[in-house]
Order: C-alpha cells, then structure tokens, then sequence
C-alpha cells in the first residue's frame, strides 16, 4: 500500500501560483476552471505566497494541510480519483515505450508526449475541470474556498519539482513505479516462431532491452582538429574552428534529444541563427553583422536574455489565451499599476513593457530612445519580470 508522503511547508514568498512547468500550469488550470468565484482565488493566491499553508501530506487520490488564519485554524482537503489497477497497467505501458520517459521523469520533466499517449490510452493523468474536489473546515460554501485554493496553488509549486507528487496522488510512489518498470523491462526473451503474422509478432514480448547508451563528452575548443578546410567566404581563418565547435554543440543536443526523449533544439531561420552564433561567439558578430548593426545588438540581448523564445518576441507579435492576459492584467491592476494590453504585449505607464512567449513566460522590455530594448531574462511572473527591470 503506498504512505502518505509529508513536503515541508513553504515560506512566505513573492512566487507566481501559476507553476512554471506546463502540467503545474495545467493543475492550476484545472483548479481556477473549476471555481466559480475568482475572489477565493485572489484570496487563495494570497494564502499560498503568505506562508499561511503548513505541512503538505499527499497520498494517493488526497492532499492535506493545515491553513492558518487570523482569526482561525483550518483543516483543507483536496481529493483527487486514483487510477485503476487496469488504467495504471496502460500508464507503464506508455511509460516503457521509451526509454527517454522515465529518464525524463527522474530529471523531474512530464514529457507533453508520455502525457498524450496515456490519455490517448484512456488514462487521465492531469485533472480536468470538475476533478478536483475540495473541502474545509471553515464556513465557507465556495469550492474551493481561499484555504482549499491556497493549498491548491502550493502544490503546482510541489509538482515544478516533482512530477512524481502527481503520480502519487494517482495512486504510485516513485519507489513502487520504478520497481514495476524494472519488473517489465526484466521479462524474459521469448524467441519467434517463423509463420506468424505481424499482429502475432508485435504481441510477442520482448527481452530486455540494451542500456541507452552514453552521450560522447562535449568537445572543447583546444580539442578540435581543423586542417584543410577553407572557411566560407567572408569568415576569416580563425573562425572556422568556432564554426566546427558549434556544429558539434548541436549535434550533441540533438544525440541528446533522441537518446532522452528530450525537446530538440527549436528550427531557426538563417537571420535567427546568426544572432545565435554571434550571441555565442562573439568573435563572429562582424562577420554576421553584414545588415543593421544594431538589430544584431538587439537581437543578440534578446537571446541571452530568453534564447530563440525571446529572440520571437523581439521579432513577432501573437495573440495568447485570453485568460493568460486576463490573470496577468489582474495581478498588475492590483499593484496599482496602469496597463494596456496588445496581442502578447503588456505595456506599463509609457516606458515599460512586458511581452509574453509561446512557453508562458514574460519578457520586460525598456523603451530606450524610440526603440523596445530587452532589460532582463524572462520569468514566468509578470510582477517578478518586472521587478527585475525596475
């Protein structure tokens, strides 16, 4: 039988409640889809950065914590359905496919894939609207109310570090998981008879299979042999060994990515890898500054600042979910704040601004002169992206 588990309490800090991971942000979709009062929220949300939520106790299909307030001391439950003998069966079936699963999931990743493949499987393992289901101790008719939706936004932090707190609340500790995994991969090797048919075939268990193997160590530049290669017009001698150096880089990182299951490196357009190459190499901005020097400048802050994401808002507008804008919009109007919103762009008094990427994350930006100039790296918090510029 899987134990509950206890995570310290949090400190009172200035946190976004939204999570930073997209299946933490997917909890707290789930949770604010299901309320029908936003002030228990706006209220919840306080509870959680206030430090007013004690010790967390998860156990499968129940989270629990004690809330204090002022006046009073609550008791919060929040219960979610476990999975099925049968649904847990499909999980690990989706879960051994690939070996960059569970390697994902111990580096504290839920790949988008894994997650898509069990619902596809009929196994839910993010909540919906309605999943969750709250209680408290306190008066309160609101579901949830502020106590229950405080202990709500903390676990999405819990679940940014661990996407295992997830599996044991359906039902798995990571000890019980990664020992059902280890029994299946040690199956024995059952040897095909010829005649069969191809459905036959794949339904014949498989041995064990070999060990991923390991990726080659990065290469250095003192490492690199390069002879007898012209460097390509415009490039002096002395860059084409950086040019080789990062070819090698992004071979690693797509090795790397089909290996591990891990994202591959985002496809750039031949304007975008050379404010890369420059942001990477700066030996090499003449050479790739042949337009504006100062859009490569530009564009150069941008991808230190938030890479290809941040090089795409520097470049493009796009029009997000309306509720993305709507919360962000909210947590600004309530610090006093004047603010006017266009596409994914948030435009604070006259000199600030703060665009939002594909990811969720919002990048500040500075009116310098007549130019939109990236002051910082991006976060997934619009307060805290704008702290960091003022």
């Amino acid at each position: 039988m899987t134990e509950a588990q206890g995570f310290p309490a949090f400190e009172a800090q200035r946190r976004s409640t939204r999570g930073r991971s997209w299946w933490a942000r997917a909890w707290v979709q789930a949770l604010e889809d299901t309320s029908l009062d936003s002030d228990q929220l706006r209220r919840g949300r306080r509870y959680a950065n206030s430090g007013q939520v004690g010790t967390i106790t998860i156990s499968p299909g129940r989270i629990a914590a004690t809330v204090y307030s002022p006046e009073d001391t609550y008791e919060a439950v929040v219960r979610v359905d476990e999975l099925s003998e049968d649904e847990w069966s499909r999980f690990l079936d989706q879960v051994a496919e690939r070996a960059g699963h569970i390697a994902a999931l111990l580096d504290g990743e839920m790949p988008h894939d894994l997650v898509e493949a069990a619902s596809d499987a009929g196994v839910p393992l993010l909540p919906g609207i309605g999943d969750l289901d709250p209680s408290c101790t306190c008066d309160g008719w609101e579901l949830p109310c502020q106590h229950a939706a405080g202990l709500c936004y903390q676990v999405a932090w819990l679940l940014d570090s661990d996407p295992f707190v997830l599996l044991l609340l359906r039902g798995r500790s990571r000890e019980e998981l990664l020992d059902q995994l280890q029994s299946r991969s040690q199956q024995p090797t059952v040897e095909v008879q010829p005649g069969l048919s191809p459905d036959e075939v794949l339904e014949t268990p498989v041995g064990e299979l070999p060990d991923v193997p390991e990726l080659p160590a990065k290469v250095t530049l003192d490492e690199l042999a390069v002879s007898g290669i012209e460097p390509p017009q415009g490039f002096a001698p002395v860059t084409l060994p950086l040019l080789v150096l990062d070819a090698s880089r992004r071979a690693r990182a797509l090795l790397n990515a089909l290996l591990h299951g891990t994202p591959e490196p985002q496809p750039l357009d031949e304007w975008q890898d050379g404010v890369r190459l420059a942001a990477d190499f700066p030996e090499l901005t003449d050479s790739l500054a042949e337009g504006s020097p100062e859009d490569l400048a530009l564009g150069i802050q941008a991808w230190r600042y938030g890479g290809a994401p941040g090089l795409d808002v520097l470049e493009h507008t796009w029009s997000p979910d309306p509720a993305d804008l709507a919360r962000a919009r909210t947590e600004l109007v309530a610090a006093e704040l004047t603010v006017e919103i266009l596409d994914n762009r948030i435009t604070v008094g006259a000199d600030t601004q703060l665009r939002l990427d594909r990811h969720g994350r919002w990048h500040p930006y500075r009116r310098v002169g007549e130019t939109w100039t990236p002051t910082a790296p991006a976060t997934a918090d619009p307060l805290t992206a704008l702290a960091t510029d003022w």
